[in-house]
């Protein structure tokens, strides 16, 4: 299958990267920066080099053209301020939305964040997190008014350990850290079967095996 990645050069977009192509499947990564080509090359992806801040709907639709999935794992990251959250975690991905719909791409993945159902303590947060969330949040809501295949993921606290192969996935689940490389490998499970499409899933670390967890589904 041919997969599309919007923010291709993110930590989770390059493990992700890495799996499809030991899968034998392709895998097209969007970044922002030239300079970011080689890694994605490096892990067997190819790169698209396309600003998805200022990027029309026609030019992502024509990147997204002949995908079997798009996965949006884009996000401004950390040092960005509030004004970078709704561009990139809110319009970023309504915008790569709409491109899937109009380049015919049905199964679509979000990848969210675990507080994004709100409410938000902001007092708690502080206020560019909580602009994160919302715009997250606001991301989900439009992504479920559309016409694809999609499944929302948000992971809790991400952490660079090496992940375990074993998870806790559910529409609701306690609050705690997981490991990119656990996140990854559940998109890759989720991209090859849309039988979790119209749900919003929570993940974390837990005692399942991937696979087993997606089956409970």
């Amino acid at each position: 299958m041919r997969v599309v990645i919007a923010g291709g050069h993110g930590k989770i977009a390059l493990r992700l990267e890495q799996l499809l192509a030991a899968n034998g499947d392709e895998a097209v990564g969007i970044i922002r920066n030239v300079d970011h080509a080689t890694d994605l090359r490096e892990v067997s992806a190819e790169p698209a080099v396309l600003d998805l801040e200022n990027a029309t709907v026609d030019e992502v639709a024509a990147v997204l053209s002949g995908a079997d999935v798009a996965v949006f794992a884009a996000g401004a990251g950390p040092g960005s301020g509030i004004a970078r959250k709704d561009t990139v975690d809110r319009a970023a991905a309504v915008l790569f939305a709409e491109a899937a719909e109009r380049a015919g791409v049905r199964r679509y993945l979000q990848v969210s964040s675990m507080g994004a159902a709100g409410p938000i303590d902001e007092a708690a947060v502080g206020e560019v997190f909580a602009a994160y969330l919302r715009a997250k949040a606001a991301a989900e809501e439009d992504l479920r008014t559309r016409d694809l295949d999609w499944t929302i993921l948000r992971p809790g606290r991400l952490t660079d350990e090496p992940g375990t192969g074993s998870v806790h996935l559910a529409e609701s689940v306690p609050r705690a850290d997981v490991p990119r490389d656990d996140v990854a490998a559940v998109l890759l499970e989720l991209a090859a079967d849309a039988v979790t499409a119209g749900r919003t899933l929570e993940l974390t670390s837990g005692n399942t095996p991937i696979e087993e967890a997606i089956a409970r589904l």
